[in-house]
Order: structure tokens, then sequence, then C-alpha cells
């Protein structure tokens, strides 16, 4: 079975935003990866010391074969540096593994199908 790991910016994390409604549309989309045959796994970071840990520990639990990286950690202009580490850390810890973007939470599976 094929497995993607998605990563995204922790809705907790965003100021004005309704953390709880985001989280059940992203376990939604995360549940659709099933519903394809695709095993998948999200991990949220947050823009601080714990960001590069965090990734660090999901990318070693198994060989991914695709990587989803959010558009919001992608389309935020602060967010930059932070986007930079994660591409980083993906190509040095899961180098077998495609790297796609998607454009929003709802599209996570469509994203990594372009690399499955």
């Amino acid at each position: 079975m094929t497995s993607v790991l998605v990563v995204g910016y922790d809705p907790q994390a965003i100021p004005g935003v309704d953390a709880e409604s985001l989280r059940v549309a992203l376990d939604k989309e995360l549940a659709r990866f099933g519903e394809h045959g695709i095993d998948a796994a999200m991990t949220l970071v947050v823009f601080d010391e714990s960001a590069e840990s965090t990734l660090v520990a999901s990318l070693a639990q198994r060989p991914w074969d695709v990587v989803v990286v959010g558009g919001g950690i992608r389309k935020t202009e602060p967010l930059l540096p932070l986007f930079e580490q994660i591409v980083n850390l993906i190509r040095r810890h899961a180098p077998q593994a495609a790297i796609a973007f998607n454009t929003s939470g709802g599209d996570s599976v469509e994203a990594a199908q372009r690399w499955l």
C-alpha cells in the first residue's frame, strides 16, 4: 500500500481561526486517502523550535512515498522560512519521497496522486 504524509500548519496556532472546524476538515481529508487505498498520516507543525523535531519524527516513522506540504505553509509569506525548512528536511530525511503541494486542505489526495 502506498503511503503519504501530509504536513500542515497547526490550526490552533492561527489567530482568529476556528481551529476545531478546520481540524475536522483536515481529518475528513485524511479519511479520503483511505477511500483511495492510500495509507496516510498528518503532521501539524507550528513556526517555532519544535517544527524540526516534530517533522523529523514523522518522516522517520516509515518510508513515505509522497509528502504533501500544505498550502497554509507554502502560501503564507511570513512562513517562508518554515516552508524552506520543511522542504529541506523532507529531502534529507525522506529522500525516496516525492514532494507534492496542495492548494487547500481539501485537495491533498489529488496532490499526492499526481506522484503515485
